[in-house]
């Protein structure tokens, strides 16, 4: 009942103290790691918390609904114009960053060339969630797509530093391994899970049927879990599966779309809540002094010498201007993965595993305060921030959707939507169907509601022009 208790308080802290960061753009990966701490042997809490096989087990349940999420609210239409340079720097840019952190350990800390290498992998992919807690609080957005761009190298390179530190951590153990061949195997079967449990799932989903609501909302959280599962019981990276899945899932037709959307948001957060917490709990702010030389100099190096080094050689390829290239590379914050990661070692038991985790937590606080600070800025100072619109926009989460103009249509005899479920027919996802009127009855419209010549459809969308388009595009086909 006390675990109950003390979980309940720890829950309310943590979602309002977040509301209060949120507000002055603070990103809340700081708040959780905070209470953690503070709840363990070292704080006031008391509580002696050191089981890095449990600390993993529960942060990699929860790294599987954030990487979900992330992918489920990722709009492939916005991202696509910048997918091949975010693709690119999510795997090229995060082997570059794992080789000069490697190689800058061993040759400025004294870890052996395998082991620096392991650090350099376990921090190599950067954390979304705080830049957009920035982006979001302050209502802004980052001009030529950059948002995107971040958002969709933060949420598909974690997985690719997971499979270095694997490979790295497996060296160190003496495993012997084909990497090349273990990549490979990898990233195909994490990718082919990824898309046939993602097609499988929006079939299920707007054919089942359900007559509980609430049930969509389970069945997609049993798909992250299989999606994971089936990826790594065949030897494949289960996030990038996961992801992908999420992904195809966000950006096809979906019964409830916005419902799970939402869920999946909340899911998102309370999984960080989880993590972070639990991060928090098992590092011992004692011993972060110890490696305050190492951590600055590791940090240091990231963000002035690595993180550059890797956006210049991939953004320089796609010509994008200076300026971009410095806001990319100066925001390459470091979070929940790399510390998530940096338990690996401490499971395995590895001489150098309290100093690679102690290393990896104070980077990571480091990066966060930082350039998480100076972040809006140097953005303002290079006029990379987008005015028009707020990064609300950028992505299918549908924050704050509101719609500005209305329009009623009448469906004719005839007309190719007759007959045709919701989900099925071609009204542009910008268009969201409010309202359906038929026979003097108001229906509520679901992905699945099948609609029928004679109904009368209350249409919203951002500008009237969208809905006059529709509008004359099904008064042509009559004709």
């Amino acid at each position: 009942m006390q675990i109950l208790l003390v979980a309940g308080v720890i829950l309310l802290i943590c979602a309002i103290s977040s509301k209060v960061l949120y507000k002055y753009g603070i990103p809340t990966l700081i708040i959780f790691l905070a209470i953690g701490m503070l709840m363990g042997s070292d704080g006031i809490g008391g509580i002696y918390f050191d089981n890095s096989r449990l600390a993993q087990d529960l942060c990699n349940f929860g790294l599987i609904f954030i990487m979900f999420s992330g992918g489920f609210g990722t709009s492939w239409k916005t991202a696509k114009p910048i997918a091949l340079s975010a693709g690119i720097l999510a795997t090229l840019g995060v082997f570059l960053t794992a080789l000069l952190v490697g190689v800058f350990a061993h040759f400025a800390l004294g870890l052996t060339l395998l082991e620096g290498m392991l650090l350099g992998s376990i921090i190599s992919s950067t954390d979304a969630a705080s830049v957009f807690s920035i982006l979001r609080s302050k209502k802004l957005n980052l001009k030529n797509g950059l948002a995107p761009m971040l958002e969709m190298e933060s949420g598909s390179n974690d997985p690719i530093a997971y499979m270095l530190t694997t490979v790295f951590l497996g060296l160190l153990l003496g495993e012997g391994q084909n990497i090349i061949w273990l990549l490979f195997m990898q990233i195909t079967i994490g990718v082919l899970i990824g898309i046939l449990v993602g097609k499988i799932a929006v079939l299920l989903i707007n054919h089942i049927n359900l007559d509980i609501d609430g049930l969509y909302s389970i069945i997609v959280f049993g798909v992250a879990i299989l999606s994971y599962s089936i990826a790594g019981v065949l030897m494949g990276n289960g996030f990038l599966a996961v992801y992908i899945t999420a992904l195809i899932m966000g950006n096809s037709r979906l019964v409830h779309k916005i419902s799970l959307v939402r869920y999946f948001d909340g899911m998102s957060w309370l999984m960080q809540i989880l993590l972070f917490f639990t991060l928090g709990l098992l590092v011992f702010p004692s011993r972060l002094p110890g490696v305050t030389l190492i951590g600055i100099a590791v940090a240091a190096f990231l963000t002035f010498v690595a993180r550059p080094i890797a956006v210049f050689c991939v953004l320089t390829i796609f010509k994008r201007p200076l300026k971009e290239q410095l806001l990319v590379s100066w925001v390459g914050f470091r979070g929940a993965a790399s510390i998530v990661f940096a338990t690996y070692p401490l499971t395995a038991g590895l001489p150098v595993a309290d100093m690679i985790f102690n290393t990896v937590f104070f980077v990571a606080l480091v990066s966060v305060l930082v350039q998480g600070t100076f972040f809006i800025p140097i953005a303002k100072k290079l006029d990379l921030i987008g005015k028009e619109e707020t990064v609300l926009k950028t992505f299918t989460d549908y924050s704050g959707e509101m719609h500005a103009e209305l329009l009623e249509i009448k469906i004719p005899a005839g007309s190719p939507l007759s007959g045709m479920a919701i989900m099925d027919t071609d009204i542009p996802a910008e268009i969201l169907i409010v309202m359906i009127r038929r026979a003097g009855k108001f229906i509520t419209p679901r992905g699945a509601t099948i609609l029928k010549a004679g109904d009368t459809l209350m249409l919203a969308a951002d500008n009237k022009a969208q809905l006059i388009e529709l509008h004359e595009s099904i008064k042509k086909h009559l004709k």
